[in-house]
């Protein structure tokens, strides 16, 4: 069988570590090469062909954006699908990259089961899908081996571990609009903290309360609800602040979940988020959120 190969780019280790053991569970035959950043893709193209690219959008150094203009002026790279892995999923930035020549979106946080989807409908329309497809053992062509959530991805795809997410009536991934006024709303009746945000899972989104704020991570308070928060699960933390209603959309994953009050009927939810991201313009606003109003109340100890 002729190898496939898919170049993965993103600043972030977990995010890649993510994307490629989902790939790896489903395509066993699949060669995949990593970039941290869009100038390390760029020099990597040079040197060899691939037949898919997945890319993230913020980086540092080279946006997935501009690796994408890039990508479609080389002759050899003009046609080869390029996804588009983001939390940016508002209206000007999908237009932004529909006219670079973006193949398809990929929306932050996403699960396998997206992931693959995304990624079998790029290689079937390059004509690649079926050499791959050929060497799949049968369990993995089912319907159940798209359940995993990013824990199971982590964790060698072992159903017992974590339980597949329930489908939540929530906007299409990459697509959702920050702190809608409903979650708002919700978060309000929560215990008060340093400010209101989204945390979008990839079961569905859920209102919290930011308690402490550090450049590395964010102790968060959500509302206990089905299906929980795993440890390890990868997340989108939305936060709007300031007068001109900011919104930044950081990436990471669930480092600690635990009750706020110690009882197992507690209704609320402490949750330690850690950010992934290296992105110079996010970890810019990071600092400045930290910096605006009561900035030592902020950090996290130790963090």
């Amino acid at each position: 069988m002729s190898k496939v190969s898919v170049l993965v780019v993103d600043d972030a280790t977990f995010i890649r570590d993510l994307v490629k053991k989902g790939l790896r569970d489903h395509f066993p035959g699949i060669q995949i090469e990593e970039a941290i950043n869009g100038r390390k893709a760029q020099q990597m193209l040079s040197r060899q062909a691939v037949d898919l690219i997945l890319c993230d959008w913020e980086m540092p150094e080279l946006s997935g954006l501009e690796l994408l203009s890039w990508c479609r002026e080389q002759d050899n790279l003009k046609v080869v699908p390029f996804i588009m892995v983001t939390s940016r999923g508002d209206k000007d930035n999908v237009v932004q990259a529909i006219q670079a020549g973006v193949s398809d979106f990929i929306g932050k946080p996403f699960s396998n089961e997206q992931l693959v989807t995304k990624v079998k409908k790029a290689l079937h329309r390059a004509g690649k899908l079926q050499a791959l497809m050929s060497s799949a053992p049968p369990k993995m062509l089912s319907s159940g081996a798209f359940a995993n959530d990013s824990l199971a991805a982590l964790t060698g795809g072992n159903a017992d571990v974590i339980k597949p997410a329930a489908k939540a009536a929530t906007p299409a991934p990459g697509f959702a609009k920050a702190a809608a006024p409903a979650a708002k709303a919700a978060a309000s009746a929560a215990p008060s903290g340093r400010g209101q945000g989204q945390l979008r899972l990839p079961g569905g989104n859920m209102a919290c309360v930011i308690k402490a704020l550090s450049i590395k991570e964010a102790l968060l308070v959500v509302k206990r609800g089905e299906p929980l928060p795993q440890v390890l699960e990868s997340a989108v933390l939305d936060l709007e602040q300031g007068e001109a209603a900011e919104t930044a959309r950081l990436n990471g994953y669930l480092h600690a979940v635990a009750a706020l009050e110690p009882t197992p009927a507690s209704e609320w939810l402490q949750i330690t988020f850690k950010f992934v991201d290296r992105d110079p313009q996010k970890l810019d606003y990071l600092s400045r959120l930290i910096a605006r109003g009561s900035a030592q109340k902020h950090f996290v100890p130790g963090a």
